[in-house]
């Protein structure tokens, strides 16, 4: 899997077919793909920032999220309510 090089495109088109969902740090990722092109769903982790330590927090939060994830739709996950 040699994905180090691609982008949020690239990378959502690859993981289709492979993948269920499609975690990223990059809040811009609706503005600048259309979602609901693209059969998986896609979770946003909304961190101060993408340090690990950062975005550790988010991982009860992602368990919590990822039953209910659409398809073809963005998810926010965020530290609220933790």
């Amino acid at each position: 899997m040699e994905w180090a090089s691609k982008r949020n495109g690239e990378l959502l088109a690859l993981a289709v077919g492979q993948f269920d969902v499609f975690l990223t740090a990059d809040r811009n990722l609706s503005h600048q793909q259309e979602p609901s092109s693209f059969d998986i769903a896609i979770l946003v982790l909304v961190a101060r920032s993408n340090r690990l330590d950062d975005l550790r927090p988010l991982v009860s939060r992602v368990l919590q999220m990822l039953p209910g994830a659409k398809r073809r739709a963005v998810t926010i996950v965020d530290g609220k309510g933790i």
